[in-house]
């Protein structure tokens, strides 16, 4: 059994997206959802799936003692990013090489780095006049958004979208994809 843990900060659609997921499975647990923000919604999903929650401000999550001893409590194999803000600490990419995964909500290398996140996102792709964007899966490295390109998944845009459909189109593309693509990584991983 893979035990992965979610990193969220706010409203966790995709975090319990991947909690309902994984339910039953036998070879991957969601046995714990870390949060930066302790009002953000993603606790209360995860709460109400019975996934035990840890609410670890930024000071705290840039604490290599106290983040490896939460990691080594809930024995976590593998990590998901989504829709965590805060840039992952070296420690744990070093301690994680190659299983934390992140999704972002554009077609990297555009739309990506320093403050491209959520709907900043999609007013850029809409500004920009982009026919498609998309999500693109990447392992975590400790530049913003620039690790290795697991998978994009795209989806075409008009001219009439508003970013608010640009974040519904590529909100869709989450939910259908980034769970499956978490398990045939961590299946990779175990063969």
């Amino acid at each position: 059994m893979t035990n992965i843990a979610i990193f969220v900060s706010g409203n966790g659609s995709n975090c319990e997206n991947i909690i309902r997921y994984f339910q039953g499975s036998e070879t991957v647990n969601c046995a714990l959802v870390v949060c930066n923000k302790s009002d953000a919604y993603a606790l209360v999903r995860a709460q109400n799936l019975n996934v035990p929650t840890a609410v670890m401000p930024k000071p705290e999550i840039n604490d290599e003692e106290k983040m490896m001893t939460l990691m080594k409590e809930y024995k976590i194999d593998f990590i998901v990013l989504a829709g965590f803000l805060p840039l992952v600490p070296n420690f744990l990419i070093e301690a994680y090489p190659m299983r934390i995964v992140n999704i972002h909500p554009s077609l990297l290398p555009k739309f990506g780095g320093k403050g491209m996140w959520g709907h900043h996102v999609h007013e850029a792709v809409k500004a920009a006049g982009e026919t498609e964007s998309g999500i693109t899966i990447h392992y975590v490295t400790p530049v913003c958004d620039s690790g290795e390109i697991i998978v994009q998944y795209k989806t075409a845009i008009s001219p009439e979208d508003t970013a608010d459909d640009i974040a519904a189109k590529v909100h869709e593309l989450e939910m259908k994809y980034y769970p499956a693509i978490i398990e045939k990584i961590i299946k990779g991983l175990a063969e």
